[in-house]
């Protein structure tokens, strides 16, 4: 059995279309007090999308047989870690300081069993954004509203987010948040999908 320690919509999404069966469980992971602590440590934003992917596929892989993914992802900008915003005047700040500018995001995908990590890949995008009018960026806002918060970015790159970029290098699933062509990989490897 294939379980996905995540109950993302997306993530859910993509999978299905991919034609995988699976289940989806929340890891119970508290996020935010991992990535402190991970921060606190030196961890690179990088590192942290494989450390908290990681958590999560143990965290539930102690509870659940079957192969556990679990995963995460996280923004890179000048090397410092971004996390989603709390209101959408945060989120309006924060797509300010991306205006113009490159930044990374970092998908991280770990499998476990029985408590213990036996495959892992980290996929990076890297996305310029343009420099966008603040009539625009009122816009963007008034149309997507507090929806975006729940993406790393504040983007739906999916939807009208993706007229935030002129320029974006990396596949379509690390932006969406899971290495998608990796774990397809992976599972053929394993004999769990067909090759």
């Amino acid at each position: 059995m294939i379980i996905l320690a995540s109950t993302s919509q997306t993530r859910r999404d993509l999978l299905t279309k991919a034609g995988l069966s699976f289940e989806a469980v929340s890891s119970g992971v508290d996020e935010d007090g991992a990535k402190r602590s991970l921060l606190a440590d030196g961890q690179s934003p990088r590192d942290i999308a494989d450390a908290l992917a990681e958590l999560k596929a143990v965290r539930v892989s102690l509870k659940r047989s079957g192969l556990v993914f679990g995963v995460d992802q996280t923004l890179e900008l000048d090397g410092q870690l971004f996390g989603k915003a709390a209101t959408v005047e945060d989120l309006a700040d924060q797509l300010r300081v991306f205006r113009g500018r490159k930044h990374l995001l970092h998908s991280a995908a770990v499998a476990a069993e029985d408590g213990a990590p036996v495959w892992r890949t980290v996929s990076s995008a890297s996305l310029t954004v343009r420099s966008f009018s603040e009539a625009w960026l009122s816009q963007y806002l008034t149309k997507c509203g507090e929806e975006v918060l729940n993406s790393v970015g504040g983007y739906h790159y999916e939807s009208l987010g993706v007229q935030l970029f002129e320029r974006v290098e990396g596949d379509v699933f690390t932006i969406l948040g899971l290495p998608l062509l990796p774990m397809l990989g992976y599972l053929r490897d394993r004999g769990l999908i067909a090759t």
